[in-house]
């Protein structure tokens, strides 16, 4: 497997699977170990997926300062993997919560970014605001499912601020496209995959800076693809047309019957998406 050094000095590994150009992946969890994103519904038959195992998880080392944890100082890491594989530009994917880390490293080197793919982004780092009718309106989507009830009332719990650790757990079917066997492994795995201590300290105080980061991306000139799921509560598609109007250059697609993780409810229709966006491989090696 192979390793980097961080500029503090922390050992970073990172996974090669697949082939065609590299597409960068940065997974989210927040700080969860990036095998959850595996070949991304087949991605790999058509890049090189390099999946970053972040700052204490997966295979990387702990840092000695766990203040380093915090969303925007990993962006050294991103752009030391860069360095690492010789690229002069990135043709980067990120998911759920690793969109905040993507946004940043945007933001900061904006001439470092080919194509960008955003899925199911999370957008505290571009500060949007996403309503507790948004998230209810999603999920009334699925009031048909077997299971709607109670997870509907504990999400109501939830968006009112009076959520019990019970509510969490009954939430879980709205993160997918179907609730079945497969995806109650899914989610058992997830929970063991993420490092809590690092998730904790992901977006302390001083993490983002939103008005900044907007106001970056606004001059940003790469392609942008920001994918939503029809059924994702963690981010509706109104949200997602916001966060897709931030940038100069961007697509908004909607994937229908897809929840938090497309990838993984529709394999075809997510890489079609994604395929389609990223093109030919806008990867350029460093001279």
């Amino acid at each position: 497997m192979p390793a980097f050094t961080a500029p503090d000095g922390t050992t970073l590994a990172y996974h090669m699977t697949g082939d065609g150009p590299p597409l960068v992946c940065l997974p989210g969890g927040p700080m969860q170990d990036s095998v959850y994103l595996g070949d991304l519904g087949g991605l790999t038959a058509h890049r090189t997926l390099i999946r970053l195992d972040l700052r204490g998880t997966g295979s990387s080392a702990e840092p000695s300062d766990t203040a380093s944890y915090r969303c925007d100082r990993q962006v050294a890491d991103v752009e030391a993997l860069r360095a690492e594989l010789g690229l002069e530009r990135l043709d980067l994917l990120a998911h759920s919560a690793g969109a905040n880390l993507a946004a940043l490293y945007m933001a900061r080197h904006p001439d470092r970014v080919g194509r960008l793919a955003l899925i199911t982004p999370s957008v505290f780092a571009v500060g949007l605001g996403i309503t507790a009718e948004d998230r209810l309106e999603t999920a009334r989507l699925r009031r048909d499912e077997p299971w709607f009830a109670p997870a509907y009332a504990s999400l109501e719990a939830i968006t009112a601020g009076r959520a019990t650790a019970g509510d969490w757990d009954a939430v879980a079917p709205f993160w997918y496209g179907r609730w079945d066997d497969e995806a109650r492994a899914f989610r058992a795995a997830e929970q063991r995959q993420r490092n809590d201590e690092a998730a904790a300290l992901y977006a302390s105080d001083g993490a983002f800076d939103p008005d900044g980061t907007r106001s970056a991306l606004a001059s940003c000139p790469s392609p942008v693809l920001v994918l939503a799921g029809e059924y994702d509560v963690a981010g509706p598609a109104r949200v997602m047309k916001e966060y897709a109007g931030l940038f100069p250059s961007a697509e908004m697609v909607v994937q229908s019957g897809a929840g938090h993780f497309p990838w993984w409810d529709d394999p075809g229709r997510f890489v079609k998406a994604v395929v389609t966006h990223l093109g030919d491989g806008g990867a350029v090696s460093s001279p």
